[in-house]
């Protein structure tokens, strides 16, 4: 991680506390092995792009998207500036919230997970998908697969697989 001054350190870090948010994904994919994708972001939205230009520049990696309602997000995704920028930054300048605290934590953990490939393993996907249970408690958004969808649509998956090879 580059030499960041703590006013400017502080500031991002204050800023993420309130408008930024650590997510884990997980989409369905007729053309992976595993048939499902894991991605870990962090992620910023703000209808002012030039503040999102501006961490972006600091940090020195992710991309900036703008929705059609103008909220643009500045958003890290490469697992590799997640581990070597995005962590590193936040343990120096940590957040204010116990909130954004718990969820990190977590969020660190699922991304050095990834990072030494175990997510390509099944007890490691089990693992990260148990894990991202515990980040965002008590959001109001439904996730579209929890751990009991994924793991229920992998085992039928399986007993079809078997049953065909029988």
């Amino acid at each position: 991680m580059k030499n960041i001054p703590i006013d400017i350190g502080n500031y991002i870090a204050g800023f993420a506390d309130g408008e930024g948010s650590f997510n884990v994904s997980v989409k369905k994919r007729l053309d992976y092995k595993e048939s499902w994708k894991l991605t870990a972001s962090f992620n910023i939205s703000q209808k002012d792009r030039v503040i999102l230009a501006w961490i972006k520049h600091v940090l020195g990696c992710g991309t900036l998207r703008e929705r059609k309602d103008g909220i643009v997000y500045y958003e890290v995704t490469n697992i590799t500036s997640l581990h070597d920028v995005i962590i590193p930054f936040f343990k120096v300048y940590g957040f204010r919230s116990a909130y954004k605290k718990h969820n990190f934590r977590i969020f660190s953990e699922i991304v050095d997970i990834m990072r030494r490939g175990e997510h390509s393993t099944k007890e490691g996907f089990q693992k990260i998908l148990e894990l991202r249970e515990k980040i965002n408690p008590g959001i109001g958004r439904k996730r579209k697969y929890t751990l009991l969808n994924v793991i229920t649509s992998e085992e039928s998956s399986e007993t079809t697989r078997k049953t065909l090879l029988d």
